[in-house]
């Protein structure tokens, strides 16, 4: 995407070339990964998230949509999250790798045992290292990166990464239902918070 100049460019030039970056991240995603990320999380007892800034945002969405599908999922630093256990799994996300909180959240989670799993940006990073298990997006980190495989971006910086994690996030949801065999809708109108709702026609 180097050399684009986004003064000549109108408002559906940049989406489509927005569009084309975030294709390109998702792309380099190893499927190998994939699979034992998901299945990780599906066989732990509950699932914590933690993450700051702007790929916290993101990761919340991931979290909250975890609950609907039935999952005992917590945000990390909330008032009704329980302790981690070694029968758990982190979640972090992180662009730069270097996130000094989300740093500290995977230390802590490894010392009570649990497993560590994170969406990053930087492979050889302190977050990257100290996970158990990640996928990889190089989506350019607001941080200085000397990967090749970082890819450039238009984009302020971090924002590829961000809109990238979404769609992973997205992913991981979408392959808990198809290994069910069935579709969002149940899982979110069986939450019990919810269900009572949907029977009332509230919405």
């Amino acid at each position: 995407m180097k050399g684009i100049i986004l003064e000549n460019m109108d408002i559906k030039g940049l989406i489509a070339a927005v569009t084309k970056e975030t294709e390109a991240v998702l792309s380099m995603v190893s499927e190998d990964a994939v699979g034992p990320f998901v299945q990780g999380l599906d066989r732990a007892k509950r699932i914590f998230c933690a993450a700051h800034g702007r790929s916290g945002y993101v990761l919340r969405c991931f979290c909250m949509r975890l609950m609907h599908l039935g999952y005992g999922a917590f945000f990390a630093g909330e008032t009704i999250t329980p302790g981690i256990t070694k029968e758990d799994v982190l979640v972090v996300c992180s662009g730069s790798g270097q996130t000094m909180w989300t740093y500290q959240w995977v230390r802590l989670a490894s010392q009570h045992g649990a497993s560590t799993y994170g969406v990053i940006g930087v492979k050889d990073s302190p977050i990257g290292r100290a996970l158990d298990h990640s996928v990889f997006l190089p989506g350019g980190s607001k941080m200085k990166s000397n990967d090749p495989e970082d890819l450039k971006s238009i984009q302020p910086p971090g924002s590829l990464f961000e809109q990238a994690a979404f769609y992973c996030w997205k992913r991981f949801c979408w392959n808990y239902t198809r290994d069910r065999g069935a579709t969002p809708g149940p899982y979110w109108t069986g939450t019990p918070i919810w269900s009572e709702v949907f029977s009332q026609n509230c919405l």
